[in-house]
């Protein structure tokens, strides 16, 4: 077991706790195969009845995934190029879609930071639970990356175009915003966490009245008051007609949006769109997975991730050099290389 987690049974309940503070518990390789083991091997076991899945201390419940270690992986030469990012995607995947087809509820609490591979292994949870120190986002077009663990399954299936919004916009969710979105199904004050814990432990059969009755009426979720804006300004799946709707905007909320965009990677904003206009068609989550897993076989390797992460993560300069630099260069053909997919010995493959 990787101490950077705490696997540990208690009453009726499997229970994992992230345990790598000091990074915001984001996930590598090995907590992946852990948790992954963990629940397959409580998959049988009815002495385990529902899974609780949270941190065990920090300001976040899980920020991502080991940017630095995908970026330097990326950078390599020759057959080393890209391989031990891509060993990452597909374990990750993996976990995503075991969590995605569980066969006994999971209850994810995303108390704090909970982004990118935060968010994938909090989506597919029956029950999520938000709190007033929530920050939900997927700040991957800021890096160069998209938003995958199952990105293009989740956010062309929320309300109106908001999955568009937050791909391209990196935009932050507080714990109101994800309730009133439905990617919380609850929002308890953090001092309830505790006791929603012990209570679901000893009563799997009650998770919906035990969270229910620790639950409160979340404060206003301020993104609504844009809902409008959103849907209008993102409905459409061209990235250059997005960005023209928000410079015909009358608004400082459209100018602000206008603003934010312009220092994504185009190329990573025109994947994005299509991965979710592709994902909102997608016939199952493991289609889903595998389109994903070929497009971040590519990316991964590709000039605007690597230079994404030396820009916000690495030099934190802020300044990244996007190639191709404005979305008008970015070609159709440029993005149908990068959605190509991968050859049959080479693709991902669900858990058996």
């Amino acid at each position: 077991m990787t101490p950077d987690l705490l696997i540990h049974t208690k009453d009726f309940a499997g229970h994992i706790s992230l345990n790598r503070p000091k990074a915001i518990h984001a996930l590598n390789l090995d907590m992946c195969l852990g948790m992954t083991s963990a629940l397959q091997g409580w998959t049988n076991d009815d002495a385990v009845a529902a899974i609780i899945i949270d941190h065990s201390e920090g300001r976040g419940f899980c920020a991502g995934g080991d940017i630095r270690m995908l970026a330097q992986s990326g950078a390599k030469q020759g057959a080393e190029k890209g391989r031990e990012a891509r060993e990452f995607f597909f374990h990750e995947y993996q976990l995503n879609h075991l969590m995605f087809e569980y066969n006994k509820p999971i209850v994810t609490f995303m108390d704090g930071i909970t982004m990118g591979g935060g968010v994938g292994i909090s989506m597919p949870a029956k029950f999520r639970v938000a709190t007033e120190n929530t920050r939900f986002a997927m700040p991957e077009t800021g890096i160069g990356l998209f938003p995958d663990v199952g990105g293009g399954w989740y956010l062309p299936r929320l309300e109106g175009r908001v999955g568009q919004f937050l791909a391209l916009t990196g935009a932050r969710l507080d714990g109101a915003e994800c309730h009133a979105l439905g990617i919380a199904t609850h929002y308890l004050p953090s001092e309830n966490i505790a006791e929603a814990k012990e209570r679901i432990a000893q009563n799997p059969g009650r998770i919906m009245g035990i969270l229910g009755d620790l639950s409160i009426t979340p404060p206003d979720a301020k993104i609504m008051e844009n809902i409008d804006k959103v849907n209008k300004h993102f409905a459409f799946d061209s990235f250059e007609e997005i960005l023209e709707s928000l410079e015909n905007g009358v608004s400082d909320w459209a100018a602000t949006e206008r603003d934010t965009l312009g220092t994504k990677s185009p190329q990573t904003c025109k994947v994005a769109l299509r991965q979710l206009a592709e994902g909102a068609q997608m016939k199952s989550f493991a289609d889903q997975m595998k389109q994903e897993y070929a497009i971040g076989a590519h990316v991964v390797s590709m000039h605007d991730f690597l230079e994404g992460v030396r820009a916000l993560i690495i030099d934190k300069d802020n300044e990244p050099i996007w190639k191709p630099a404005t979305p008008q260069e970015v070609s159709t053909e440029w993005i149908d290389a990068i959605f190509e997919p991968l050859p049959k010995d080479e693709e991902w493959k669900p858990l058996k």
